[in-house]
């Protein structure tokens, strides 16, 4: 498992970017438990990162939570507002519910710090208002002003944010998202696209026993319809379909008169999203008397690895060997809010901490990547231009 090499500590003269100082500050995040349908509790987290920035150079937005979602908080530099600067991405939500921190507590052992939401992604959050707030303490002024949003949706699709990410990530020259990297450091400039969707079957009722040559099964045409959606899934070309929910009928002597599944859709590139999205929304049914309706769309369009976003992954590997490790780039399946950025913006994304088990009860971040990471997005801000 890779570990990252000690940086040159003669770049802060006190090491202001010392590991078990970020940690402390990564520990009050992380033990405010932030579900994402208890928005209160994100507000409260929110409510604290604000109170953070108070004494810097920054003007702070707070956009009011809608349909059951917590605050989203815009900060903005004070210099470099008037032209294209760099975006940065953060989710305070979690997808761990209240009280799970008393079976995931805060806790260290060895280079492991354990918590809900720790490594998925309180730490890279924190790490990038830490990097921040040192860029404010240093003499000069870079050249781009910075605007770090942070957002309260991210682990049930953006529903509410969105449309802010992509209006702000159509304003700056670079986005930077802090989600956790992969597979030991590895930097993210790719991920498939999400589509979810939703299918009702609607059937006709009859005794099961007595009038089975009157019913017309919606649970039967579900089956069907499984069949066809697990024939899309094609592993050469990354294209991933999976029907994780179903439900159907009400008793077992009587033909189902309904069914219904919630499908998964990964796709690696746009034309692979419009032929799958057809396919899938124009789902019929093989049974006379039948109805099969889709509901659904793709809610994150694929993040493909354009020439902005190469250049910007070049920079940064420089970056990271002059601060004493390599940066690998990788392609994900999972989504981000960099999904929503990549298709216009040069972005850059699992810029956050090192680490593993993600929205399991043995999350974890790795704390010997604290320090060149948040040194990696404090020279981004440094010579981003």
């Amino acid at each position: 498992m890779m570990r990252f090499k000690g940086t040159d500590r003669s770049m802060a003269s006190s090491n202001s970017f010392d590991s078990q100082t970020i940690l402390a500050g990564i520990r009050r995040w992380v033990e405010i438990e932030t579900p994402t349908e208890v928005p209160e509790q994100v507000n409260k987290l929110t409510s604290m990162v604000a109170d953070h920035y108070r004494d810097l150079p920054v003007t702070l937005e707070r956009i009011a939570g809608v349909d059951g979602c917590g605050d989203h908080l815009a900060v903005r530099s004070t210099w470099g507002q008037d032209r294209p600067g760099i975006l940065v991405l953060s989710h305070l939500d979690t997808v761990h519910p209240m009280g799970f921190i008393a079976r995931l507590p805060f806790k260290v052992e060895g280079d492991s710090a354990f918590g809900p939401g720790i490594y998925d992604m309180k730490g890279g959050a924190y790490i990038a208002y830490h990097a921040f707030r040192e860029l404010c303490a240093a003499p000069t002024r870079p050249p781009l002003g910075i605007t770090h949003l942070f957002t309260s949706d991210e682990e049930i699709g953006s529903p509410t944010s969105r449309a802010l990410i992509e209006n702000e990530g159509r304003k700056a020259k670079y986005v930077l998202v802090t989600e956790p990297a992969r597979d030991g450091g590895k930097i993210v400039t790719g991920r498939k696209g999400v589509g979810r969707f939703q299918v009702f079957i609607k059937g006709v009722p009859a005794h099961a026993g007595s009038r089975p040559e009157d019913g017309r099964s919606a649970v039967r045409e579900l089956a069907n319809v499984i069949q066809t959606l697990e024939g899309m899934n094609d592993l050469a070309r990354g294209v991933t379909v999976n029907v994780g929910v179903v439900r159907g009928g009400t008793r077992p002597n009587v033909t189902p008169e309904e069914a219904y599944a919630e499908v998964d859709l990964r796709v690696p590139g746009t034309n692979d999203a419009d032929e799958f999205v057809g396919k899938i929304l124009g789902l019929t049914s093989q049974t006379p008397g039948v109805t099969v309706t889709v509901t659904g769309e793709l809610n994150r369009p694929p993040y493909e690895k354009g020439n902005a976003g190469a250049s910007l992954y070049e920079h940064a590997k420089t970056l990271a060997a002059e601060l004493g490790f390599e940066l690998v780039d990788t392609h994900t399946g999972g989504g981000s809010d960099g999904n929503f950025t990549a298709p216009h913006t040069g972005t850059l994304d699992g810029l956050g901490v090192d680490g593993k088990g993600a929205h399991t009860h043995y999350e974890q971040l790795y704390i010997s990547s604290l320090e060149p990471r948040a040194r990696l997005l404090y020279r981004l801000y440094q010579t981003l231009r």
